[in-house]
């Protein structure tokens, strides 16, 4: 018997799960030349705390200090038939913004039409009464670059003489990690499965080599590369491992990743986007097809504050 797929529309007949494309790709541009002039207060963010794509942007709206420029929303990390869903609970709040009770809502006002999947992340904004955006890629540049501003950061995440090296391992880090685990996790069949889990774990052994003398992926600054690595990371033992069935090690199994883990959790601003009450309530209850139970696991005990030693890195 072949087990139900966790969205449908985006598996093959051959069990593997294939991701929508994002629906909306409109620009937040620093001039205004996209139509979308970026502005203190204009725009609005919708995030799981769960979600590692919408994790990507919190970070960088974190550490390009634009908490108070961009304003953010958090559904409930419980999403049922319905979609995603703004509620009063513990780190997630009712959409005081446009009164939504659905994320659905906001596409649906976007384009009536809508019929994909609704997914977070989702920049609203405030002026047109539409989404601009809902691609965690362009979202992690336009909060990067278009603005500057608006803060008194100067971190640069896609410095200009890395993109291209920036831009493939980017590629490796989605096919290879990010989406990776997604595809064992939500494969309805042994050999997808299989394929997609040893996939995972070649790529990590990979990474856990290029960490061993080097501080973060390119060298001695953080760039987005790595923030994009850290949010499968972080949920990889809690979630992944277990849930998704990607057993063969643990992150904690690798010294170079594990250490770089402990590192970038540690850089003033990131812990307090971490939340893994939401991310673990959010797999374990929303995906019942594959924990029918919807029984939450108590671990692991994960110390993300114990010393990384990896500060001599370079």
């Amino acid at each position: 018997m072949r087990a139900q797929p966790q969205f449908p529309n985006e598996q093959t007949d051959s069990g593997e799960f294939k991701r929508q494309s994002d629906a909306f790709r409109h620009w937040v541009t620093e001039d205004g030349r996209s139509g979308y002039p970026a502005a203190a207060g204009r725009y609005h963010l919708y995030v799981s705390l769960a979600c590692p794509w919408a994790h990507r942007t919190i970070i960088v709206r974190a550490l390009k200090g634009l908490t108070g420029v961009i304003g953010m929303t958090v559904v409930d990390p419980i999403r049922d038939d319905q979609g995603w869903a703004f509620r009063n609970g513990p780190g997630h709040s009712l959409d005081t913004t446009n009164g939504f009770h659905f994320l659905s809502e906001a596409y649906r006002a976007t384009d009536p039409d809508y019929r994909g999947r609704v997914t977070v992340p989702a920049l609203w904004d405030t002026v047109t009464k539409r989404i601009v955006t809902n691609s965690d890629d362009d979202l992690m540049r336009i909060f990067n670059s278009e603005f500057n501003d608006f803060t008194a950061s100067s971190l640069d995440l896609y410095p200009a003489a890395l993109r291209p090296q920036i831009d493939e391992m980017n590629d490796f880090l989605y096919e290879r990690v990010n989406d990776g685990v997604y595809r064992a996790g939500f494969a309805t069949s042994q050999q997808v499965y299989e394929r997609a889990a040893r996939s995972v774990f070649v790529a990590l052994d990979q990474l856990n080599t290029r960490l061993g003398d080097r501080r973060y992926l390119f060298g001695a600054q953080f760039v987005e590369s790595d923030w994009r690595l850290f949010v499968t990371l972080l949920r990889f033992d809690a979630v992944y491992h277990g849930h998704f069935k990607c057993n063969l090690r643990r992150i904690v199994d690798y010294p170079h990743l594990y250490g770089y883990l402990r590192d970038l959790y540690q850089v003033t601003g990131i812990a307090e986007t971490v939340d893994f009450d939401h991310i673990k309530r959010h797999y374990y209850v929303t995906h019942d097809d594959i924990n029918p139970t919807r029984i939450v696991p108590i671990g692991p005990m994960l110390d993300l504050l114990s010393p990384h030693g990896r500060s001599g890195l370079s």
